[in-house]
């Protein structure tokens, strides 16, 4: 045998020593490298208002090998009473430490009036379904391992705020005209905040139509929480005479026709009190 294919065929056996060595590694690695796990834990709610809300999914991602891992792709889809909708993305390259644990949340944003037309007869449910389907992607020292997602459950729908209409009372009277105070109690029945962003509307006395009322933006109400809200509004005697008699012996009523507006949707409603005599 020459020199030359003495150096040929020892380079040739290296390379394949080389090749079954990393064959051998791989194979090593893959059996050394364990499966994470993804646990669903809770759903919640975000953003809510009477147009749309956020759900949020909280998955616990569990990494049982002694090196880190990290979120590398993430494909699902969002169903709500059978509608698909707009499924947000959790930021990818979330790392989840070696022999830990961390949070991955899935987020969809429901907007109402693409699952009910008439926002009013879903807002009357008490609960609604949604389903989730897809899968998300872990990198690992072995490739990336995709592990499926899959979940069916309900959420709490946002239930429209009551609003009551106490009694009213006259202020800064004069010969020519009063000032009309309503006072109004607005109640968030949900178990999480509800953004009212005003309430305005036509107000009469007796029948009669004496003006407007609107309310500043009442900003978030808290859970079960209560805003008083007072609206005035001035009544010139000359120009109203039925409402202004009216004020003056009691026994009528007073109404407000307005609607109450919580994010993008608006939703008519109707107070009356009956007035005592304001004398």
């Amino acid at each position: 045998m020459t020199m030359r294919k003495a150096l040929v065929l020892s380079a040739a056996l290296c390379a394949s020593l080389a090749v079954s060595g990393c064959a051998a590694l791989q194979q090593l690695l893959a059996a050394s490298i364990q499966t994470p796990t993804l646990t669903f834990t809770n759903a919640t709610l975000a953003d809510v208002s009477l147009a749309s809300a956020t759900v949020n999914l909280h998955y616990r991602l569990d990494n049982p090998n002694p090196v880190g891992l990290s979120l590398a792709s993430v494909e699902y889809a969002f169903f709500v009473e059978g509608h698909q909708v707009v499924a947000g993305r959790p930021p990818l390259g979330l790392t989840i430490p070696a022999s830990g644990s961390a949070e991955v949340v899935l987020p969809a944003n429901v907007r109402f009036a693409d699952v009910e037309p008439v926002i009013q007869t879903f807002l009357t449910r008490d609960v609604a379904a949604y389903r989730v389907k897809g899968a998300i992607g872990v990198e690992t020292p072995i490739g990336v391992v995709s592990l499926p997602v899959e979940k069916e459950g309900t959420f709490p729908v946002p239930k429209l705020p009551t609003v009551a209409l106490q009694p009213p009372r006259l202020s800064q009277v004069t010969p020519f005209g009063a000032t009309l105070e309503l006072p109004l109690m607005v109640t968030n029945p949900n178990d999480f905040p509800l953004p009212i962003s005003g309430l305005s509307g036509a107000v009469s006395v007796a029948g009669a139509r004496v003006g407007t009322v609107a309310s500043p933006d009442l900003g978030s109400i808290g859970p079960r929480a209560q805003v008083p809200v007072t609206l005035p509004i001035n009544i010139q005697f000359a120009q109203m005479a039925s409402a202004a008699m009216a004020l003056q012996r009691g026994g009528s009523t007073v109404a407000v026709d307005a609607e109450i507006r919580s994010g993008a949707m608006a939703f008519p409603i109707h107070l009356q009190q009956n007035l005592q005599s304001l004398r």
